[in-house]
């Protein structure tokens, strides 16, 4: 298994860049900015606060917790890096990859999108590609 440790902190960590696509998302979907607080965990630890906020015992790459006020967005994503690098190498996509996807993923929650059903799956799936076109405007290379 992977810990966040070994990975080179660029393809990940590029927080600056990260929150500016996000404030483009946001104004994209029509949402105002807010806050947002993003933590990196390992699998154990997100599986923790998944059995813990959730009660749901299995492993997942990114949790949102949304507090949203109206149109303004508000929330903490909550991300396994253990996930993202195993997902990106079942997919044979770069880990950045994955992880902005990720990211956007969370965020697009944050906006009031739904994936429990596959028509909510289908939207959500066109977003998160219609959204990573764009990634590279705001510095996010993989």
């Amino acid at each position: 298994m992977t810990t966040a440790e070994s990975f080179p902190t660029p393809w990940l960590f590029h927080e600056p860049q990260i929150m500016e696509w996000l404030k483009y998302v946001a104004g994209e979907e029509g949402k105002t900015w807010g806050s947002l607080h993003i933590a990196y965990y390992s699998d154990e630890d997100l599986l923790v606060v998944n059995r813990s906020y959730l009660q749901h015992d299995y492993y997942t790459d990114i949790i949102t917790f949304d507090r949203c006020r109206g149109n303004r967005i508000h929330g903490d994503l909550a991300i396994s890096v253990e996930r993202i690098a195993d997902h990106a190498q079942e997919l044979g996509v770069p880990i950045g990859q994955e992880a902005a996807r990720v990211h956007v993923h969370g965020f697009l929650h944050l906006c009031g999108y739904g994936d429990g059903t596959e028509k909510e799956k289908r939207t959500m799936r066109e977003l998160e590609e219609k959204y990573m076109a764009e990634a590279a405007r705001f510095g996010m290379t993989w």
